[in-house]
């Protein structure tokens, strides 16, 4: 492991935020995919000692390209969308050291459906190994479209501008920093609503990591970080760290009209851990729903 795979089979403009390193075949639908992360980084940085287990959205995330492009022979410009990715946490796993995080994925696809010989969709499952320590696992499921579909499906919006997109729309203001885990204002990606429990999605175009190139929608790390977010707001001022989540997408959430993030608490258990439904609407209509669960971070 001596340097990252190439930028465009993971869908990234910066060779910084590329994090997966090698992908091997260890047969039929398995493959094992090495990766490395960063000791300290801009979004994703690690809190109370621990390791922001948003990387392994990211790196899951990653995955799903080059998956596509190299085991399923998908040409580079084709696009995957996500219908669903649940993730689990190992807690105990997310020590931060002196040393970057080696990482192995141990990955087997599912369930999928191919249109003529190029890849429709499939399932990925999950294993996330640290060091040989299971630090959590995910399951993906996403399609995959050929340019011509996708501009079909995003029909007047395909390939515009995200700066284009959004300048219809107030630049609205930041909830606290601190009672949604981050440190700078330009991370936070929820504004204040007049009502509890309820935030305007934030949108910042040019934020260099959220929107590492151009995308004509809200992208979905965009999304789970607002549902992080939303979360950890809920049990404000307590400090929490991601253990579980659970999203579904069944729609894109557009740049030029407002979406609405709401966090319904579902459970508390006596160790602390919370479990909140986490709804995206835009127009009315339900665009992504997470079931969240964190802990507190000083627990963990």
């Amino acid at each position: 492991m001596t340097s990252t795979v190439p930028r465009q089979y993971v869908h990234r403009a910066a060779l910084a935020e590329v994090f997966l390193t090698k992908i091997s075949n260890l047969g039929p639908e398995s493959y094992r995919v090495s990766a490395q992360w960063p000791r300290w980084h801009a979004l994703y940085g690690p809190r109370g000692g621990l390791i922001d287990p948003m990387l392994a959205s990211e790196t899951v995330r990653q995955t799903i390209p080059l998956l596509s492009h190299t085991a399923f022979d998908v040409p580079l410009g084709h696009v995957q969308s996500w219908e669903h990715i649940y993730l689990r946490i190992n807690r105990k796993a997310l020590r931060a050291e002196m040393t970057p995080p080696e990482i192995e994925l141990r990955i087997r696809s599912r369930d999928t459906v191919l249109r003529g010989k190029r890849l429709g969709a499939t399932t990925l499952d999950v294993l996330i190994l640290r060091d040989n320590t299971l630090l959590g696992s995910a399951e993906a499921r996403f399609a995959c479209h050929t340019p011509l579909i996708y501009k079909r499906l995003r029909g007047a919006f395909a390939g515009v501008d995200p700066l284009a997109l959004v300048a219809s729309l107030p630049q609205l203001p930041p909830v606290e920093p601190h009672l949604v885990g981050r440190d700078r204002a330009e991370d936070v990606v929820l504004s204040p609503a007049d009502e509890p429990h309820r935030w305007q999605l934030r949108v910042d175009p040019t934020h260099p990591i959220l929107f590492d190139h151009p995308v004509d929608h809200a992208p979905g790390m965009l999304l789970l970080e607002a549902a992080r977010q939303a979360a950890q707001a809920v049990c404000a001022p307590e400090s929490t760290v991601l253990l579980s989540l659970d999203s579904a997408f069944t729609r894109y959430v557009e740049l030029d009209s407002p979406c609405w993030i709401e966090a319904e608490p579902l459970s508390m258990n006596a160790q602390g851990s919370s479990l909140t439904l986490i709804t995206g609407r835009q127009n009315g209509d339900v665009a992504f729903r997470a079931r969240v669960t964190t802990a507190p971070l000083a627990d963990a």
